[in-house]
């Protein structure tokens, strides 16, 4: 008796990713199809494309398998993390009450301070931890929820769940940034948010090589609204950084499970530590997102963020790391180190980003593959240094 097949794995998606899409010749890697427009068959004939902007193969197979990775109606493939934010902000109308993770990413508080409240979108910045602060929010007229599903640098965690119960009651289009988790360790749209977002600058991509963002619709309502947008304002990813995405999202998978390995070895060394005041990384137990995590995920993810004792000694902590190297952005193989209060989250203004915690003791970690060891034996001499 023949059995029901079962849909792929996670894992397999991954380590196939694009690699059963080019019928024609059977080539294992996607091509590169580094092409501007396509030849038509005859008048009123189209082989499906027609000019880049619009839809490219290299593009749309790495559009597909993110779809497939997040349980979705359709991907899109962005220039860059901000323009798939800012293509998901447009399925928000304007005069919009919208309800927004507080502690999030400075890029995206920019974006939304100086470009969407020009357009008529008032915002409301409520901590997603607490589901109720969301529940208030949308009482108080909010018609749409914006969540880092783990916050950019605090690390709190939101109930993604939870949220979206809560939105679906107010009838509210929720979004979720995804992007330190990726759909390896959770997918929103199964826990009931509406659209998800990418930054796949970091995890996806996994080799700091690339800029792009990517977007996943839960319905084929929200991913018509979404292709208009993407085709008509045309700040689409190129063929070449679809390829270089596509063979990142191809080890995902391993390179997420070392990290992890590795964040958890360096958030439990740091708690320990006589210099360090406060650690932030959910797979600690003691982490007020550690349990809401552990059942909405398949991990913590690999970014650490931890508060030292004195500021005055982050300018020899920076200097003085040798296997950590001080830059932004995250998720690549080789570790970082950034200093958010004047790199990532610099246009937020410093009466908030006191309030938030976001302030001069603050250090965020972005965990690598390099051996664990390694990176505590830099950690512990660059603090030690940083004391000089």
């Amino acid at each position: 008796m023949a059995t029901e097949e079962k849909p792929a794995r996670i894992e397999t998606v991954l380590s196939q990713a694009g690699s059963r899409w080019d019928a024609l010749t059977g080539a294992v890697a996607m091509p590169i199809y580094q092409t501007a427009t396509f030849r038509h068959p005859a008048l009123g004939q189209s082989t499906g494309f027609d000019y880049s902007r619009t839809t490219n193969p290299t593009r749309q197979a790495l559009e597909q398998t993110m779809a497939a990775l997040e349980g979705g109606a359709r991907g899109f493939a962005f220039a860059s993390g901000l323009a798939a934010i800012d293509a998901a902000l447009h399925l928000v109308p304007s005069g919009t009450r919208l309800a927004v993770t507080e502690d999030l990413y400075g890029g995206t508080f920019r974006l939304l301070e100086r470009v969407y409240r020009g357009r008529g979108i008032a915002v409301d910045y409520v901590d997603t931890s607490h589901v109720e602060n969301v529940e208030r929010a949308l009482a108080a007229g909010a018609r749409a929820v914006f969540v880092e599903s783990l916050t950019n640098p605090l690390l709190k965690v939101a109930s993604v769940r939870a949220i979206a119960d809560v939105a679906r009651e107010h009838h509210a289009l929720l979004i979720v940034d995804s992007t330190f988790l990726t759909p390896y360790l959770q997918q929103p749209l199964g826990l009931g948010a509406d659209v998800v977002v990418h930054s796949a600058s970091k995890y996806l991509g996994g080799h700091n090589d690339v800029v792009a963002g990517l977007i996943v619709a839960r319905t084929a309502e929200l991913a018509e609204r979404l292709a208009f947008y993407q085709n008509a304002v045309g700040g689409v990813l190129g063929p070449q950084d679809s390829w270089l995405l596509l063979r990142g999202l191809k080890t995902l998978a391993v390179r997420l499970d070392r990290q992890q390995a590795n964040a958890q070895a360096v958030a439990e060394w740091l708690t320990k530590h006589p210099r360090v005041r406060r650690v932030y990384y959910p797979g600690l137990a003691s982490d007020p997102g550690h349990a809401v995590l552990a059942e909405q995920s398949r991990g913590f993810g690999g970014m650490v963020s931890f508060e030292i004792d004195d500021p005055l000694r982050v300018p020899g902590v920076l200097e003085s790391v040798r296997v950590f190297l001080f830059a932004e952005s995250l998720g690549g193989v080789e570790s970082l180190i950034t200093y958010p209060i004047v790199q990532t989250h610099a246009d937020i203004d410093a009466a908030t980003r006191d309030r938030l915690g976001i302030n001069d003791r603050l250090l965020r970690l972005s965990i690598g593959l390099e051996h664990v060891d390694d990176l505590i034996a830099d950690l512990d001499l660059a603090l030690a240094a940083g004391g000089r």
